[in-house]
């Protein structure tokens, strides 16, 4: 019997296990090609943000807004607060998925702002309370090894999103923060530019107040020295011959430093040489630039000066002491003399109280000292003050040293005495006359 042969089948047999790997493998792929896309974009994210920041000088509110604008456009961030270091601690300066006013009001945790938190963490660790519960994620920004900001981060969906978000988030934000350092480096850069600007302007007037020339000639020899505590001093002195035979001696004070000091006593300068040209006399003079300084100032700053006219033929000087130091006069012969008549300080108050002229017969051979308080308000390290017995005694024992020798034995001496050293704690100023 024979038997039909069966036809053989042409079909292959299945391979399930295959199949499976290669879509696996498919799938990988598609991944790996996502988050390639995903890194590129968040690359060109990154690149064009700061191209946009760094294109023109943008204020540090439209450097945040910008970011603000560019996080709202990631579909994967939905709730986010950014805490920006500045100068009073953090503050909230972006704000995603809740109200703006709301997330203004609120501080940054005692916790974090105490801590040095260096590595992203989740937010439930810290047990922050209920205003907390939306975020989940809380990424710090470093700059210079220092926390510069803290990133919250909620609404995240899965695990690769948290994993994504962190790189880029820190791109971002220190992208940002770079930006509105730089900004406010330039800020500053401008801001001490006008302040040395107002310096040389405010140095240049007072080197203009200042006389160029002092007499010396048959009847009298004057010396100065002038030691600015600071860039710009508030010491001044004058010397003006108002005629042949008469000259006047100023050394005055002004309360404060800086510009407005220098501005206010180039007025007390001006005031002064108007009323000498006029010819009035100190009684007149006196109360005038009292009227001026407190119309200018408010009662606010006031000058503590000495006035002295000095008349060749007389050999009389005629004084006001407003509150100043007391010159003090060596004659050749018998005890020294302090030359305070006069009144309060110039500018606190409109009308003077009880202002006396005082008038001293100048000696042959005496020797006057005018100052400032620079001068004798230096203290040792036990707190004693040099004072104005100080300043006697360096006259009393070098009184016949030539002026210029004689103003650098009073700098030495204070110098030597000073706790600081040099560093005195205002400015020296010292002017001499040696009558013949």
């Amino acid at each position: 019997m024979s038997h039909a042969a069966v036809p053989a089948s042409t079909d292959k047999p299945t391979d399930p296990t295959g199949a499976q790997v290669v879509a696996a493998r498919d799938e990988q792929l598609k991944q790996l090609r996502r988050q390639l896309f995903l890194k590129q974009f968040e690359l060109d994210t990154v690149l064009g943000v700061a191209h946009d920041m760094t294109a023109r000088d943008h204020s540090e509110d439209e450097l945040y807004r910008m970011l603000r604008l560019t996080l709202q456009g990631q579909r994967a961030v939905v709730q986010l607060l950014l805490f920006a270091r500045e100068d009073n601690g953090f503050r909230v300066r972006v704000a995603l998925g809740r109200d703006a006013d709301e997330a203004e009001r609120l501080a940054l945790p005692t916790v974090l702002a105490e801590e040095n938190i260096t590595q992203p963490r989740a937010v439930e660790d810290f047990n922050l309370g209920p205003d907390w519960d939306r975020y989940e994620l809380l990424i710090p920004i470093l700059r210079q090894h220092q926390t510069a900001a803290y990133i919250f981060v909620g609404g995240l969906r899965h695990d690769y999103e948290r994993q994504q978000l962190i790189p880029f988030l820190g791109s971002l934000a220190n992208t940002l923060l770079g930006a509105v350092e730089n900004r406010r480096l330039q800020s500053q850069r401008v801001l001490d530019a006008a302040v040395r600007k107002e310096i040389e302007i405010a140095q240049e007037v007072q080197a203009m107040l200042f006389p160029r020339q002092l007499p010396n000639d048959g009847h009298l020899a004057m010396e100065r020295s002038y030691v600015p505590h600071t860039e710009i001093g508030g010491d001044y002195y004058d010397v003006v011959e108002i005629d042949a035979h008469r000259l006047l001696m100023c050394v005055a004070d002004v309360s404060g430093k800086g510009v407005p000091a220098s501005l206010l006593m180039s007025n007390f300068q001006a005031g002064l040489r108007t009323l000498l040209r006029q010819g009035v006399e100190l009684v007149t003079i006196v109360p005038e630039l009292n009227h001026l300084l407190f119309r200018n100032s408010g009662g606010e700053k006031f000058i503590t000066a000495f006035l002295g006219i000095y008349d060749r033929r007389t050999r009389s000087l005629q004084y006001v002491n407003a509150g100043h130091n007391d010159p003090i006069l060596l004659p050749d012969h018998g005890p020294a003399q302090r030359l305070s008549a006069g009144t309060v300080m110039l500018g606190i108050m409109e009308e003077l109280p009880l202002m006396r002229v005082g008038e001293v017969k100048i000696e042959p051979q005496s020797l006057l000292l005018l100052y400032t308080d620079g001068l004798t308000e230096v203290f040792d390290a036990e707190g004693a003050e040099f004072g104005e017995e100080g300043v006697l005694q360096v006259l009393q024992h070098n009184r016949y040293l030539p002026l210029a020798k004689l103003h650098q034995e009073l700098l030495h001496r204070i110098e030597a005495f000073s706790a600081k050293a040099a560093q005195f704690a205002d400015d020296v100023t010292i002017l001499s006359c040696r009558f013949k």
